[in-house]
């Protein structure tokens, strides 16, 4: 058994078959070290040769790099990839975001200059070893070494002096396929996630007419009618929240504020003797709630039958002539945005708008409770699949930072 420190380092879920325990040594001992060089965005071109630039690792991370889509031509001493680097970018905003490491698979790629460049001995996949640099011990120790303030910086030499723990090679190879089979699907769901939201934008701009029509671009099959041009004050009641910050308590009623929109759930309460004196009007089941303050008009629909109190930056809109799901969608209709932009007190900051203004927002709304009813459901249904898929990848990506691989027990 291998003894680092006086402690013996075995993670604590393992693959089946693998029982010894892992070494570990510095870095420096088990790779070579390299950088980059030259070239910035200013260089980049449509075609040309492949290249990583360093931000691609903060903008697009992936474990290992399959493809590039960002192209340069050629400079004299440009470093290319052989196949199996693993890189660092050398500067950054955060100790933290710095301290990541991707795999550049295939040969031929040019190495921007802001890079270290890690080549691994024949003992060390590195794929296992971009994952224990950016989610492992050795990630946590090499962020302490990062120096610098406005922008902090990254040497080889730096990475040379972190230990890295690591078992024999086969499991390591299991460990980095594992995750890569983990990278896939997170990538999957999250382009299903952002097809779905430029979807729902499209439809968001084509199923609700604008510049003064009164019929959209495209609408369900039956429906001819002209739609009507409608005050929000007409077919909703606006109400405000409270204007000041609640005492607290670790029970009682749920207390909603504009950070709370997308999920109307709070981890803050208020006593029930509070919300009986403050709020006899309060948000109840089929009733939207819609930010009045810094993003302004984003919404959502109340769901539940327990009672809800709500901050001043939250405006409660009770519709009394209107489908409630297609107000929601409404509000996020171009027309609607720009009568709430234009209705906006900017000079304030955050900025706001105040409730007899939100009355005064000119809505598009179908003559049909039926149209209304089925656009509010189209909508709902692509909600629910936009949630489904970024719960997924957002899931998954947690799991990952906290599987135990990065956790190694100090003894066994």
């Amino acid at each position: 058994m291998v003894e680092q420190h006086g402690k013996t380092l075995v993670p604590q879920i393992r693959f089946a078959g693998f029982t010894d325990p892992w070494e570990q040594r510095k870095l420096g001992e088990l790779c070579s070290f390299s950088k980059g060089c030259g070239y910035s965005k200013n260089d980049l071109r449509d075609q040309g040769t492949p290249i990583i630039l360093y931000g691609r690792l903060y903008t697009n991370y992936e474990t290992q790099i399959h493809s590039v889509d960002t192209f340069v031509k050629p400079l004299e001493n440009s470093v290319y990839s052989e196949g199996g680097e693993v890189i660092i970018p050398a500067s950054g905003e955060t100790a933290e975001d710095i301290s990541i490491a991707s795999v550049v698979e295939k040969p031929g790629i040019i190495l921007g200059g802001d890079l270290n460049v890690i080549t691994s001995s024949a003992d060390i996949d590195p794929v296992f070893l971009a994952l224990e640099l950016s989610y492992g011990k050795p990630h946590f120790d090499l962020a302490k070494r990062a120096q610098g303030k406005s922008v902090v910086h990254i040497h080889n030499e730096d990475i040379a002096n972190v230990f890295f723990g690591h078992p024999n090679i086969a499991e390591q190879r299991r460990i980095g396929a594992f995750f890569d089979r983990l990278d896939s699907l997170i990538t999957l769901h999250q382009r299903k996630y952002d097809k779905l939201c430029v979807l729902k934008k499209s439809m968001l701009d084509k199923m609700f007419p604008k510049g003064g029509s009164l019929y959209p671009e495209i609408r369900f099959a039956g429906f001819t009618d002209p739609w009507e041009q409608r005050k929000l004050g007409d077919v909703a009641a606006v109400y405000d929240g409270v204007h000041q910050t609640p005492d607290y308590q670790d029970e009682g009623v749920m207390f909603l504020s504009v950070e709370n929109i997308a999920t109307l759930t709070s981890q803050k309460f208020i006593s029930r003797e509070a919300f009986a004196k403050n709020y006899p009007v309060y948000p109840k089941h089929g009733d939207v709630l819609m930010t009045r303050i810094g993003d302004i008009g984003t919404s959502n629909v109340v769901e539940t039958d327990d009672k809800l109190a709500f901050y001043v930056s939250l405006a409660l809109l009770k519709p009394f002539d209107v489908d409630s799901y297609y107000l929601d969608k409404s509000l996020q209709s171009p027309s609607a945005k720009e009568e709430l932009y234009r209705r906006t007190l900017h000079i304030a900051f955050p900025k706001k708008i105040n409730k007899n203004q939100i009355a005064e927002v000119m809505l598009p709304i179908p003559r049909s409770r039926q149209e209304q009813e089925q656009i509010g459901a189209l909508f709902r249904d692509l909600d629910s699949l936009i949630t489904l898929h970024q719960r997924k990848y957002c899931g998954v990506a947690s799991w990952m930072l906290g599987v135990a691989l990065v956790r190694l027990s100090s003894e066994k």
